[in-house]
């Protein structure tokens, strides 16, 4: 490589990893909207589900298939993208396989690199065919319409030619090693393995000079693909690929059913059982009264945004949802996906504005009454989840503001509280009654 390549490749590096960063932050401080809630106990429960979870990818292995096809383009993208920092070096310093001083072990990584490329390249084929052939009905929800389709498709597509790239790359090298021109021939002989690429000699030009081309070709479009893929991130729903680290770490840990008190309604029943309490003191000027439940971004945690962000969209919530399977308009996916809609757009507004100015919207513009009451808290959407997102919880908290805040509650419900406050129980009978039956 020329000074001047070397020059492009770091302003390109710089760029990208610049972008990157800057988008990252945004994410952050997109997740901190949200009110602070603490997850930071039991720790070393939180490291194992990290490591059993984001990097065993244990809940994906509920359905075994699937499961080694992601396993194999997952240990593909981590372990293939380790050579970039072999790309990285070459592209500073004009170097050219430079990690090639490790012997034996280096041709047995690329060996390894163009095994896995070759099977992440069958299994995005494969991905493919689920989504746009067979037409798998968890991939192909309302919801899903428009940009969730599309995205999952160009992830897929980007991941075919990336790994394609890097095939070619290293047959255009090993066929000029072969013919040993210019820079890419070594005193040492051949330096690595090619089992995959090799198979490509023959349909690859012969004249130096296209193969030189080639194999500049596909570098550059190699490395300048993970970066734009790097950047791509932020608005796909693989995003998961970095967040599904510290949202597994952050998750609900057992035992998952339990519900949290509300502290708004628990300082108010606090106040009321204690007798030495000033029933009639006012709050402090300044301290702002507490919303019962969730009304927007701003009253949900700030892990339920996480969530949302990390969300894979792969539907396996929803496929096991019993309102959903029964017709209801619940999708606990949709769920996540719009708070992350409604999040992304006050991240906007902030953009634009320098900070958040009531825009008359509310999580109740994207989430309607009737998905939220179709809900059975039955968790099966928690478990289900295979980065540990937690549907359910969102629900609950805006169930908890329409009961508490709006007294919007279904008619059955509203029934329901009124025998409990004049009966002490569920039933529409007095208390009086309430032993009758054993006297049948």
């Amino acid at each position: 490589m020329s000074y001047i390549d070397n020059i492009l490749f770091i302003i390109i590096l710089a760029a990208g990893a610049g972008y990157f960063g800057y988008n990252l932050r945004k994410t952050i401080r997109n997740i901190k909207l949200g009110r602070p809630y603490n997850r930071s106990d039991r720790k070393k429960e939180r490291w194992r589900n990290m490591l059993l979870k984001a990097f065993g990818q244990k809940k994906m292995f509920k359905r075994p298939i699937p499961a080694l096809l992601h396993l194999a383009v997952y240990l593909g993208f981590i372990i293939i993208n380790i050579e970039v920092i072999e790309i990285i070096i070459d592209g500073i310093f004009g170097t050219h396989r430079v990690l090639r001083f490790a012997g034996g072990l280096y041709n047995f990584l690329i060996a390894a690199f163009e095994i896995l490329a070759i099977l992440v390249i069958v299994a995005v084929i494969l991905f493919w065919i689920r989504r746009n052939v067979i037409k798998l009905w968890r991939f192909n929800m309302p919801e899903m319409e428009g940009w969730p389709k599309k995205d999952a498709n160009l992830i897929l597509y980007f991941e075919f030619v990336l790994m394609s790239a890097f095939l070619l790359m290293n047959a255009a090298d090993y066929k000029l090693q072969l013919l040993q021109y210019g820079h890419y021939y070594f005193k040492e002989g051949i330096v690595g393995s090619f089992p995959i690429s090799g198979l490509l000699l023959k349909i690859i030009p012969d004249d130096p000079a296209s193969l030189v081309f080639m194999e500049r070709a596909a570098w550059w479009f190699h490395i300048v693909g993970i970066l734009i893929f790097l950047n791509y991130l932020y608005i796909s729903k693989h995003y998961h690929i970095l967040l599904a680290f510290p949202n597994t770490f952050y998750a609900k840990l057992p035992p998952l059913g339990k519900l949290d008190n509300l502290e708004s309604v628990k300082k108010q029943v606090e106040l009321m059982m204690d007798p030495n309490a000033d029933p009639y003191a006012m709050p402090e000027e300044d301290e702002e009264p507490e919303r019962f439940g969730a009304k927007d971004i701003f009253d949900l945690k700030w892990i339920n945004i996480l969530n949302a962000y990390t969300c894979t969209e792969c539907g396996r919530c929803s496929d096991v949802c019993p309102a959903n399977s029964t017709g209801k308009k619940l999708s606990p996916r949709k769920i996540m996906m719009d708070v992350r809609d409604r999040t992304e757009e006050i991240g906007k507004i902030i953009d634009r504005q320098g900070k958040f100015e009531d825009d008359g919207k509310s999580l109740f513009d994207y989430i309607s009454k009737e998905e939220i009451w179709a809900c059975t808290t039955c968790n099966a959407c928690v478990e289900e989840c295979p980065v540990e997102n937690d549907p359910m919880d969102v629900i609950i908290q805006l169930r908890q503001y329409l009961v508490l805040e709006e007294s919007a509650a279904p008619a059955e419900l509203n029934l329901m509280f009124t025998n409990i406050e004049n009966n002490g129980a569920p039933w529409q009978y007095s208390q009086a009654d309430r032993l009758n039956w054993v006297n049948e």
